[in-house]
């Protein structure tokens, strides 16, 4: 089972970074192989927001659409993400966003199983540089987003 984690400092407050990997339906303009994202459902429960969510990852004619349910849990500064439905056997993502002198601090991390065996040996290959393409995807966008140059 493909699994790692990715530590970032980023110059941004964690309020706008969590605000903005909550925003899935904007992940097709910024995230690499992200096609479409669809949220369905978004419940405010106090100290949590549960969302959920479809994402289409793929290529023009080899796509896969996965349904996640996701928590932010407000206190913790947490973001988790498991799958519901889709090509995954088994997914859980954890974001977790911590206050720095200069911004913050995400930690992020995945454990993920395909359905079919055959792409999952193929996904373990490429995991690693497909999740470094994916964090600076993010961080970038957060740069170009909260750290313009302001004239």
């Amino acid at each position: 089972m493909p699994s790692a984690s990715i530590k970032k400092k980023i110059s941004c407050s964690k309020e706008n970074l969590i605000k903005m990997v909550l925003d899935i339906e904007k992940y097709p303009e910024f995230v690499p192989w992200c096609i479409n994202g669809k949220i369905y459902e978004k419940i405010d429960k106090g100290d949590n927001i549960e969302i959920i969510a479809d994402l289409t990852i793929g290529k023009k004619f080899l796509n896969q659409t996965y349904k996640s349910f996701v928590v932010y849990k407000k206190k913790e500064d947490l973001i988790l993400v498991t799958n519901i439905g889709g090509p995954l056997k088994h997914l859980e993502n954890k974001w977790l966003f911590k206050h720095t002198d200069n911004g913050s601090e995400v930690d992020f991390k995945v454990d993920f199983e395909l359905k079919n065996k055959i792409l999952n040996l193929i996904m373990m290959k490429s995991f690693e540089i497909g999740l470094t393409k994916i964090a600076n995807a993010f961080e970038k966008r957060a740069n170009d987003l909260f750290n313009r140059v302001k004239n």
